[in-house]
């Protein structure tokens, strides 16, 4: 049987999903954005939003096994050090979830320069 939690649900879409299936539950996580007036700043936010989402959840980043990451006119040279910085701080330097990262014209409104989508498992 499976059994589906929506939580915070909003206007058309919901923060999370949980879907469990007998003693593992699945957890899809909408795209997360954060606050600040540059990337790194907005980062920290948006990977302290994606935490606030995993322990609305009852689970951790060690729980996560992919992660969508898109930025705003990505440049490798500049933005790729900042991101795996702040990424590092939040999921450690080993054991790292399947990872995509696209560079984007515009994410949902314009002053958006990233968003982070991601989805975890727990026993």
């Amino acid at each position: 049987m499976i059994d589906k939690h929506y939580i915070e649900p909003n206007e058309g879409f919901s923060q999370a999903v949980i879907v469990q299936t007998g003693s593992f539950k699945t957890i899809y996580i909408s795209g997360q954005i954060g606050i600040g007036a540059n990337l790194e700043l907005q980062t920290i936010s948006t990977f302290e939003n994606l935490e606030k989402q995993l322990l609305n959840c009852n689970a951790t980043f060690k729980d996560v096994v992919k992660m969508n990451t898109y930025i705003v006119n990505f440049n490798p040279e500049f933005d790729l050090p900042i991101f795996r910085k702040i990424r590092n701080k939040f999921l450690g330097n080993a054991d790292f979830p399947a990872s995509t990262l696209v560079s984007v014209a515009i994410l949902g409104n314009k002053n958006w320069l990233i968003e982070i989508e991601a989805i975890a498992i727990v026993e």
